[in-house]
């Protein structure tokens, strides 16, 4: 499969996440074709601030491959990650990070900061930007539209 039908599952994700109110951000881990780790954000049917998509599909990669080192996999994300999930990308040794949408408030992969190719850090992701980043965008603006319009807030 190409990056774009790895993103497009990523998207699939997202949209799972607005069944209980969250950002519809997902992400998708592929390791020899296979996808190995799902997620999409769970922050408030969870209540925690660390169920970020990408963080969840970590997770279960490296359930899914029996290490923390997450070798030979490529996370998809329709978001650029924030720090927290750029340093575990670091952490993990994610080789390749796709991601869709570009994240002017929080991003850490190239946009506002750069932690993914820090020259100073142990490990550099591979970071591919901007795929299917119009869909990607489209649904977190209308989600945060339809959040404006009902008069709530995030």
């Amino acid at each position: 499969m190409t990056d774009d039908e790895w993103m497009r599952l990523a998207l699939d994700e997202a949209r799972r996440a607005l069944e209980h109110g969250d950002v519809p951000i997902g992400a998708v881990a592929v390791r020899d074709g296979v996808v190995i780790g799902r997620g999409y954000n769970r922050r408030e049917a969870d209540h925690d601030p660390t169920a970020h998509a990408e963080m969840l599909a970590i997770r279960e990669a490296a359930h899914a491959i029996g290490h923390w080192r997450l070798e030979g996999v490529t996370l998809y994300c329709t978001l650029e990650p924030c720090p927290m999930c750029a340093g575990a990308m670091v952490l993990a040794r994610l080789p390749r990070l796709v991601y869709g949408a570009i994240d002017l408030k929080a991003g850490a992969g190239g946009s506002i900061m750069d932690v993914l190719r820090h020259p100073k850090l142990n490990h550099q992701v591979e970071v591919v930007p901007a795929v299917l980043a119009d869909e990607s965008a489209a649904l977190i603006r209308a989600f945060f539209a339809n959040l404006r319009a009902s008069g709530q807030r995030r």
